[in-house]
């Protein structure tokens, strides 16, 4: 059951929209994608005949004095046989920029009187939500699916699209649910003397519906880490090998290195992938108190608030220099300002004789470098490639976690000796709405239309 919507955005999902389906820029083939209640009369003013349904028909597509835009194919999808569940008409043609604007131009032209205007953003994957074709951890795998940086994200995305997640989500819910009617029922004839929680096993019940939400949470920290990644961040003293293991980790030359003191002067960027994982490299100017002009200082401020935003930092370390008094003396004031689960690494093994309890390589060689990484890997929580992980965001993340919050605030009550069985009820209530923001069974009209903003056009 979706979550109700507003007079205003009521009519708004009334109306028929059109937009630009196919990427910006030139392509073999380009999509002007329509849906609305019906369209019947959008297809007969732009061919002047019906479609058979579902089936490509090859047409001339026609400007206002009847010359000809160009022949693509035209397909009509009755409702609801729809991605949206409304009528949808998609008019395949050659992928030109201006065609499609000319195609898109053409049908707001004979749909004005219809009320058809551009789609927003997100709007018909929005429609196929608000038909039941979707739910929203379905409709929010659409867009992940196709901004995945990696394989591993794509292909957890399309698990979650194809209801993978969901499905768990629903068989935590129902199960909640049964609890709530067992708690409730309880509730509601009081005069039955027996002991409740005994005679239907709720605690066990509960503790089961615990064991399963844990790990779900568990599996959804994956899939969010698979879409949104980890930011990373190298920091050190000048000349201590950042740059270089920046590129040694990307595989390729994206900062320039030289022997001179702040060559970096500000934060270079750089997404690579560890084992499907996306990890978004920063390499930042080094750190000194003494900057040598006025434009490396602001690349060192910049360094550290690139710390303070970081996931995980890697504090390079130079093993040619360890003893040296200015060097360690520097190496003090930096560690006083870091926070305390920074990840020691200790660079240019090649060259260094003393050994370190720690991450020691070289950004040269490549020697430590998959240790390294192994190591990021453990930081970011990632379980070595789990089997049938789904796509999750952080809101999934969140919700769970409240919903796990309650479920534990449940078992206190249950645990007690003469157990509040209104308190057990509410808390179980307060985990079933948490569990149900989300597939959308309980959302909000603000979050939809915050998460639905942030599609592309014309999806």
């Amino acid at each position: 059951m979706r979550a109700a919507a507003s007079s205003g955005s009521l009519s708004r999902h009334l109306d028929p929209i059109v937009a630009v389906a196919s990427a910006p820029g030139r392509g073999a083939v380009g999509i002007v994608r329509a849906s609305g209640r019906d369209l019947s009369t959008l297809v007969q003013r732009l061919f002047g005949r019906a479609l058979p349904p579902r089936q490509a028909t090859l047409l001339p597509f026609k400007a206002a004095d009847g010359s000809e835009l160009d022949r693509g194919l035209a397909i009509h999808f009755p409702a609801p046989h729809s991605y949206t569940g409304e009528d949808v008409l998609e008019l395949q043609a050659h992928g030109g920029s201006v065609l499609l604007q000319l195609l898109l131009a053409r049908c707001l032209e004979v749909g004005a009187d219809m009320g058809l205007r551009l789609a927003a953003p997100g709007e018909f994957t929005e429609r196929a939500f608000l038909n039941d074709k979707l739910d929203l951890a379905q409709a929010e795998a659409v867009a992940d699916l196709i901004d995945a940086s990696t394989e591993a994200a794509a292909r957890s995305a399309a698990r979650s699209l194809s209801g993978g997640f969901s499905q768990g989500v629903d068989a935590l819910s129902e199960r909640i649910v049964r609890l709530r009617m067992l708690v409730e029922a309880t509730l509601d004839f009081p005069e039955e003397e027996i002991d409740f929680l005994e005679q239907a096993g709720a605690r066990a019940q509960l503790a089961s519906i615990v064991q399963a939400v844990d790990e779900t949470l568990g599996s959804a920290r994956q899939g969010a880490l698979l879409r949104e990644g980890l930011q990373v961040v190298i920091a050190g003293q000048p000349n201590v090998g950042k740059s270089s293991l920046l590129n040694a980790l990307a595989g390729a030359e994206l900062a320039i290195v030289t022997a001179i003191p702040g060559t970096t002067r500000d934060k270079v960027a750089q997404t690579i992938q560890i084992e499907g994982v996306p990890l978004h490299i920063v390499d930042t100017a080094g750190l000194r108190e003494q900057a040598g002009d006025e434009v490396e200082q602001i690349g060192i401020v910049r360094s550290w608030q690139a710390i303070a935003d970081a996931d995980a930092v890697l504090l390079l370390h130079d093993l040619t220099r360890r003893g040296e008094p200015a060097y360690e003396a520097a190496e003090q004031a930096i560690a006083e300002r870091l926070p305390a689960d920074v990840v020691h690494v200790y660079n240019k093994a090649d060259l260094a004789t003393a050994e370190v309890a720690g991450l020691s390589l070289s950004a040269r060689t490549g020697e430590g470098l998959q240790a390294l990484r192994e190591e990021l890997l453990r930081r970011a929580g990632w379980q070595s490639r789990p089997e049938g992980v789904f796509i999750a965001r952080t809101r999934h993340v969140q919700a769970l976690q409240r919903t796990r919050g309650h479920l534990a605030l449940a078992q206190g009550h249950a645990a007690q000796r003469d157990a509040a069985l209104d308190l057990l009820a509410e808390e179980l209530r307060l985990a079933h709405g948490a569990l149900g923001e989300i597939t959308g069974s309980f959302s909000s009209e603000d979050l939809l239309g915050e998460i639905f903003s942030r599609f592309c056009i014309g999806k």
